[in-house]
């Protein structure tokens, strides 16, 4: 598959969503340095190589226990031991908690379009497939959490994207429908999920892709800009 390419600017598609939901890994963060030292601390400790940052990238999106498979398989549908499973996804954890934004920047425009679309009177939450413990602690390190609420990781609720709960979820508690909400994500899983509930949906062309022509999946618009999301929402 070929990977996403530049996007036209402006953005056609336009939207006066009232509530707009970001995505954290790959949308907001580039988390790539700080999750791929931690698989390769966790590697270390095991007794295995280290895998390249470049290609555990590609791993990335899809939630901590699947890279953590990833990285001890070297393949993308790779399935670990549930043996090895027990002892090496926890080591991930401690390995990733102790250096979770060491590395780990902040894509150009994030503060700023947040701080905005928060300005415009809409609502402003996160939905990631991170596991809780590690979500917030990043977010206030990056100084991003005091624009959103809610912020919904992937171990809050039953199913995560991309089933279309969370989505559902957050719409539901800023009592808005889906529709009137916007997702703002890098991958596959972001694009189903808002589908499958009827939320628009947007993909930046910089993020965890793993590899997709995003333009051929098909969202509302892809962009190469946390920036043009303010080009996309109608003024309130």
């Amino acid at each position: 598959m070929s990977g996403p390419t530049s996007d036209p600017s402006p953005p056609s598609f336009r939207t006066p969503a009232r509530g707009v939901l970001f995505d954290l890994d790959g949308t907001l963060i580039d988390s790539a340095p700080d999750l791929v030292g931690a698989c390769n601390d966790m590697l270390n400790a095991l007794g295995r190589p280290p895998v390249a940052l470049e290609t555990a990238r590609g791993w990335i999106g899809n939630g901590a226990r699947r890279l953590v498979e990833r990285a001890l398989t070297r393949d993308f549908d790779g399935e670990a031991p549930a043996q090895l499973m027990e002892t090496a996804y926890p080591l991930f954890q401690k390995c990733y908690q102790a250096n979770l934004h060491r590395d780990s920047m902040l894509y150009a425009g994030a503060v700023k379009t947040l701080a905005q679309c928060q300005a415009t009177g809409r609502r402003v939450g996160c939905v990631t497939n991170k596991p809780g413990a590690f979500t917030r602690p990043l977010l206030e390190a990056m100084g991003l959490s005091r624009y959103l609420d809610p912020i919904v990781s992937g171990d809050d609720l039953p199913k995560k994207k991309p089933d279309p709960l969370p989505l559902e979820h957050v719409a539901g508690q800023w009592g808005l429908p889906p529709a009137q909400c916007l997702l703002v994500g890098d991958s596959v899983s972001d694009f189903r999920a808002a589908r499958a509930c009827g939320m628009p949906v947007v993909l930046v062309s910089y993020g965890y892709s793993q590899g997709l022509d995003l333009f051929e999946l098909g969202p509302d618009a892809v962009i190469d800009s946390l920036a043009k999301v303010l080009n996309i929402i109608d003024p309130a």
